[in-house]
C-alpha cells in the first residue's frame, strides 16, 4: 500500500503534516516516532532472539533423545 504512494505524494503528506502540526512540533513529532521505531525493532529483536533460543533448546533436547534411543 505505501509503494504505491511516490515522490509527490510523500510530498504532499510532508507539507500536509507542515501545515496541521507546524514547523516547531514537527521535529518533536519525528523525534517521538524515531524513538517509537527504535523500541519496537528492540523489541521484535529481543523476541525473536528468545524464540531462537528456545528451538536450540529443543533440538538439543531431541537430540539428546535421539541418541539415548540408539
Amino acid at each position: 500500500m505505501l509503494a504505491n504512494i511516490g515522490v509527490p505524494g510523500l510530498i504532499l503528506i510532508v507539507l500536509l503534516a507542515l501545515i496541521v502540526f507546524g514547523p516547531k512540533k514537527l521535529p518533536e513529532i519525528g523525534k517521538a516516532a524515531g524513538q517509537t521505531l527504535r523500541e519496537f525493532k528492540d523489541s521484535t529483536r529481543h523476541l525473536t532472539e528468545g524464540a531462537k533460543e528456545e528451538i536450540n533448546e529443543v533440538k538439543t533436547i531431541v537430540q539428546g533423545d535421539n541418541k539415548e534411543a540408539k
